[in-house]
């Protein structure tokens, strides 16, 4: 969900890259209903893990499982700003199928909220306010 927003928001400004320690291998469906909810396109999506991106200088990486925030994460080229921004999975979340649907758009319509302030970085400031930055979107 994360990269389909970027994209949708960020434009030509940005390059989002989506990946996973453990990837699916397929979008989930809730994520997919979400997306659409919110009329963010999810053209070209797919489930990826982490080894894509070895080679890719990254500017930022933001993490969003906790779980996954807990795992050794790869050295990424670039020295990007890295922050943990604490998002419930969705595809664990109990309850029947419009429960779990509903959940999945709340923590999507969350996540947009906290990509439109990263949209917003002024991204020549110091490196140290990015940062600083980044870690504040992960607290809202």
């Amino acid at each position: 969900m994360a990269e389909a927003i970027l994209r949708d928001l960020g434009g030509d400004r940005f390059e989002a890259c989506s990946a996973g320690s453990h990837p699916a291998g397929f979008i989930h469906p809730l994520a997919a209903d979400a997306m659409q909810s919110m009329g963010v396109p999810m053209e070209n999506q797919s489930s990826k893990g982490w080894e894509e991106f070895a080679d890719v200088t990254l500017n930022v990486v933001i993490t969003l499982c906790d779980a996954a925030a807990a795992e050794p994460c790869p050295t990424w080229l670039g020295s990007p700003n890295v922050a943990h921004w604490s998002l419930p999975d969705p595809t664990y979340h109990p309850g029947t199928q419009d429960e779990r649907t509903a959940f999945t758009l709340r923590v999507a319509q969350r996540l947009r909220m906290k990509i439109e302030g990263l949209v917003e970085l002024d991204y020549s400031d110091d490196p140290a306010n990015i940062q600083k930055r980044l870690e504040f979107l992960g607290e809202i």
